[in-house]
């Protein structure tokens, strides 16, 4: 195995394959937009449910309305990056998974801290986030940084 340090990473010869990064900034970004549309059309049914189950507990039940996306978008972060395929739908949809530095799979837990990761820095550094990816050997952003992650092709 032919392995080499970038970024202070050891790359080992799956992930040190140029190809595999090829369009990964602009994938990322419509995929982003692709999970935000089905988180969206996910939230359909719950709010039903937290608006049935409010009618029954006369109007108590409403307070999940307050952290239903949040709930629904990690469960399905949780669910689909944190699963076998290591991607979301639209990650999948786009071509893309994320992949661990260190070879392991991806599991939920790590899935759902990237994801949140991603919208603290955008919060916190909004502009940065895709920036950091322009000055990275393998364009990877804040969160894949500080996680040990990358993304790439994933038919490549």
């Amino acid at each position: 195995m032919n392995a080499r340090t970038i970024d202070g990473d050891t790359m080992d010869t799956a992930l040190d394959d140029v190809r595999a990064y090829d369009g990964v900034r602009t994938r990322r970004v419509f995929a982003f937009i692709l999970d935000y549309v089905i988180v969206g059309l996910l939230l359909i049914p719950f709010a039903i449910l937290v608006f049935l189950l409010g009618l029954l507990t006369f109007g108590l039940g409403w307070s999940l309305f307050a952290v239903l996306a949040p709930v629904v978008a990690l469960l399905y972060v949780w669910n689909t990056l944190g699963g076998r395929n290591q991607a979301t739908t639209g990650m999948r949809m786009m071509g893309i998974r994320l992949e661990r530095l260190d070879g392991k799979p991806i599991d939920g837990m790590l899935a759902v801290v990237h994801s949140v990761l991603f919208w603290a820095g955008n919060v916190i550094l909004t502009p940065l986030i895709l920036l950091v990816t322009l000055f990275t050997a393998r364009k990877r952003a804040l969160h894949d940084l500080l996680l040990g992650t990358v993304v790439i092709r994933s038919n490549r």
